[in-house]
């Protein structure tokens, strides 16, 4: 799984509050360790993002979403493993991540990653990690490695060596806020 990359390298610079820019199981992202309010803060300052605006991560299963949200209902549970598109669930009430992650409103975005790449990488570091798209704030994402910026690539800690070379464009995740009875309201289609 990780041949071109080093597995221990990379858990190291998340574990030191570094920033990866990896492929994710749609497009390019910048990540770091979710759980880290200083390396939360770091990729803030690389995309130029506003702090109201909070970031998606990505969990490898619903036992480490479960960690992070109050309440997973079962409809919701059973559609983060069924849908087919990469499908981003903002849940109300987060916990145990650092207060320059979560909104305003106190929910946070998660995104449960079908990749298998992602999920290893996710599976073996333990926790989650920050998935925001490989750009400065307000302008256009990368559809593929080659569009990313010199300016991204030179603010992280470590860039993959996997996928670099895939040219096919990947769209951004589906978004919805899913309401206490289950029911979603879709944010992003």
């Amino acid at each position: 799984m990780f041949e071109k990359d080093n597995l221990e390298n990379i858990k190291a610079v998340l574990e030191n509050g570094g920033l990866i820019l990896y492929p994710t199981d749609t497009i390019w992202g910048i990540g770091c360790d979710a759980t880290n309010p200083e390396a939360v803060e770091k990729v803030y300052q690389l995309k130029q993002k506003n702090r109201n605006k909070s970031f998606i991560i990505l969990a490898d299963g619903i036992e480490m979403i479960k960690t992070y949200v109050e309440h997973v209902h079962p409809r919701i549970d059973t559609l983060l493993l069924h849908h087919v598109r990469p499908l981003t669930v903002v849940f109300e009430n987060a916990r145990n991540l650092p207060s320059n992650l979560i909104a305003d409103d106190g929910s946070i975005a998660i995104r449960l990653v079908r990749d298998e790449f992602c999920q290893n990488l996710i599976r073996d570091y333990g926790k989650p990690l920050i998935a925001t798209s490989a750009n400065v704030s307000e302008e256009p994402f990368p559809n593929n490695f080659g569009e990313i910026s010199s300016a991204i690539i030179k603010g992280v800690d470590y860039v993959f060596k996997q996928r670099r070379y895939e040219k096919e464009a990947k769209e951004p995740s589906v978004i919805v806020k899913a309401q206490d009875d289950g029911e979603l309201i879709f944010l992003r289609e």
